[in-house]
């Protein structure tokens, strides 16, 4: 998807010859992960040329391996998950008061 968002609009030819740059795959390769995103309605292909459009953004790709993460390795707890990052000092205290602000922010929209 990377590929295709910085290159929006490419063929798939296009975008094989760009992936064979970058990752080394072969052009049948690409064309397998190209028609697997169209049949999950993450990409559309359309004539002529086999022009890819993507159909979703790179934000929610992002909040969706979020939530697989989330479920994943903290059993759906938010909670778990920046308790994890405060435990190891990831969390730095600018953060940490971006954190709080999002919160409060949260917190008044949902009364």
């Amino acid at each position: 998807m990377e590929l295709l968002w910085a290159n929006e609009g490419a063929t798939a030819k296009e975008l094989a010859l760009l992936a064979a740059d970058r990752t080394g795959w072969n052009k049948n390769t690409t064309y397998t992960v190209i028609k697997k995103l169209v049949a999950k309605g993450a990409i559309e292909r359309s004539e002529p040329n086999f022009v890819c459009r993507s159909l979703i953004t790179r934000e929610e790709v992002g909040r969706d391996e979020a939530r697989k993460v989330l479920r994943s390795f903290f059993g759906g707890s938010v909670k778990m998950l920046f308790s994890s990052f405060m435990a190891d000092g990831t969390l730095s205290a600018e953060e940490t008061d971006e954190l709080r602000k999002l919160i409060d922010e949260h917190g008044r929209k949902k009364r």
